[in-house]
């Protein structure tokens, strides 16, 4: 490779980060005032906003996020969420909550919710395939019902956890269309971080670090994922639990 094409690849390495855009979790800020979340956001020069969709958060009006300058996307709810469930009366309660999650969304002006897609109770092939199917069944169910990009996210290592593999995840995206939130911690724990950043309608990511082992939502940099990967990610929506570690997270990623 010549000097020229070097210096050509560090150049678009270089913009392919600066072209990131790039936001944080309100997880890190839940319930406080959305002015407040708001004007820290703009403050800090993000660009994006995630709301998490839990509970509480709905039982209040939110206009502030209406027209507020951000790119604003939400996390549907997962406390208590199984879209998987072999229950059929938890399955249907919790595609209920996705849509009205979805309709919110669209009254806001959010332009995805990223959906968990669920668990199984016993981890045995058969019954594997089977929430698989009904996790299948559900996201198409939620996309019919609402009008914004329904994305679902990969999950972490753990055997419970459906669409922790590349071909699981890969299965519901060519079933139903829907797009995917790839999680940087998740892909970690699992190795295979790379390969999920391959594959196809990838909304935006969600970026956090971890020991390799669990799923620990840490500061990038505190663990083992390699940041190079993060140079493949166009839209990313930084996922901590602390305002603190989410701009030093910030600082890594403009380090890079």
């Amino acid at each position: 490779m010549s000097k020229f094409d070097i210096c050509k690849h560090l150049l678009y390495l270089h913009f392919q980060y600066i072209n990131m855009k790039l936001g944080f979790t309100t997880l890190a800020l839940f319930m406080q005032p959305n002015n407040d979340i708001i004007n820290l956001a703009k403050k800090h020069e993000f660009e994006m906003i995630e709301i998490l969709g839990e509970g509480p958060f709905f039982e209040r009006e939110n206009p502030e996020y209406i027209n507020c300058g951000l790119d604003v996307r939400i996390h549907a709810a997962t406390v208590d969420i199984n879209i998987a469930s072999l229950n059929k009366g938890i399955r249907n309660e919790s595609v209920k909550q996705m849509i009205e999650c979805g309709l919110y969304a669209e009254k806001i002006g959010a332009k995805t919710i990223t959906v968990h897609p669920g668990i199984i109770g016993r981890n045995e092939p058969r019954l594997r395939n089977w929430a698989l199917e009904i996790a299948c069944e559900s996201v198409g169910e939620i996309i019919d019902n609402t009008n914004v990009e329904i994305s679902v996210e990969n999950m972490p290592v753990r055997g419970k956890f459906l669409a922790n593999t590349v071909e699981e995840i890969e299965m519901i995206r060519e079933a139903t269309g829907c797009s995917l939130t790839i999680d940087t911690g998740h892909g970690n724990t699992c190795g295979n971080l790379e390969e999920m950043l391959e594959l196809k309608n990838i909304s935006y990511c969600h970026l956090n670090d971890n020991d390799g082992v669990k799923d620990q939502h840490i500061t990038l940099g505190e663990g083992t994922l390699d940041l190079n990967l993060l140079k493949k990610i166009d839209i990313g929506i930084i996922e901590l639990n602390n305002f603190d570690n989410i701009l030093k997270s910030k600082e890594v990623i403009e380090n890079l």
